[in-house]
């Protein structure tokens, strides 16, 4: 079981401690630093912060917005920063959903697995830099031949030679065939919420990926007597995220709640949310549901607690650390 810091995307203000808890976490055998992006801080900028400061740890984005970039925009950024880090990046996707991609990239939400496939693959293309890059998809034509086209567009090849050209991509997914397809292209899967006692969840899912395939879990770690207390961060985000991130019908984290057996209180929370009562909806996120994807009490039940960790798929446990105390925690139970 390896360890990730994730720093996410920033909110009003930055973070003033990045570089140093980034560095602390290398120190203490962190395998990897991840950032993130919505609409306010981009992704790879403060990712290109952290590798100067650090060595040897890897570089993740946790997740790049498709619909920001075009595929060869995103590709350059994660050449530029492979080059820079000597090797360390790995270019994490997602495809975010419709009240973000296209209220604020102004970009259509529709068929976002094919989008997300095309996408991937012109991506892969310009790292192999084998030949000068077409595409004849419908999603990002190259060269590009819609009606108000000049007609002198010319396939190119990138010019900078990548370092790597097999750069690790991985993609955030929830829906069952997000998550196939994202075992069938990629080298790693971000799940949002995952539990270890719910196997069967994605058993079928992930059947079919290739070898050193990775499942990076996002888990709330708190070393805590006060069991109750150290779930609620994980209540409040679950019930913001199943509760009101997307429309009635269309919120894939709701959908996801259900699936994991939890089907009656995931749409009793989104309810509750739409109806303006957010601390109702907090308090119907099951205590059950946020402990099984979190490692939260005394050091003695997460060291109990993290065996079933061990045995499942995930291979990174990623977590939202903000103290080199938390940092050390983590790494005496996690990595001994």
């Amino acid at each position: 079981m390896k360890l990730g810091l994730v720093w996410g995307y920033w909110p009003a203000q930055p973070p003033a401690n990045i570089v140093e808890l980034s560095q602390e976490a290398e120190k203490l055998g962190f395998d990897s630093v991840w950032t993130a992006e919505s609409w306010g801080s981009d992704a790879f900028t403060p990712l290109a912060w952290i590798a100067a400061h650090t060595e040897k740890v890897r570089l993740g984005t946790s997740v790049v917005q498709i619909a920001a970039r075009t595929p060869v925009a995103t590709a350059m950024s994660a050449m530029t920063l492979d080059h820079l880090s000597g090797g360390r990046m790995i270019l994490g996707l997602g495809v975010s959903g419709p009240q973000v991609v296209e209220g604020w990239y102004g970009q259509p939400a529709n068929k976002p697995l094919a989008r997300t496939r095309e996408y991937v693959d012109i991506i892969r293309r310009a790292f192999r830099r084998e030949e000068h890059l077409t595409n004849d998809g419908p999603f990002y034509p190259m060269p590009y031949d819609g009606p108000d086209s000049t007609g002198l567009g010319k396939p190119l090849k990138i010019m900078t030679h990548p370092l790597r050209s097999e750069i690790p991509i991985f993609i955030g997914a929830e829906g069952p065939k997000n998550v196939t397809q994202t075992a069938e292209i990629a080298d790693g899967w971000f799940p949002l919420y995952y539990s270890p006692y719910r196997p069967e969840v994605y058993a079928d899912q992930i059947a079919g990926a290739k070898d050193g395939f990775e499942i990076n879990a996002l888990v709330t770690f708190n070393v805590t007597d006060d069991v109750e207390q150290g779930l609620w961060p994980v209540k409040a985000s679950l019930g913001f995220y199943i509760g009101g991130m997307g429309a009635k019908g269309q919120n894939y984290h709701t959908k996801l709640m259900a699936r994991m057996g939890f089907e009656e209180e995931a749409y009793k929370i989104q309810d509750l949310f739409f109806e303006g009562k957010r601390d109702e909806a907090i308090a119907a996120v099951p205590d059950d549901f946020a402990d099984e994807i979190s490692l939260v009490g005394p050091a003695s039940r997460i060291k109990d607690r993290l065996q079933a960790w061990k045995d499942s798929p995930v291979t990174t446990i990623m977590l939202g650390a903000r103290s080199p105390e938390a940092l050390r925690q983590a790494a005496e139970l996690v990595l001994d």
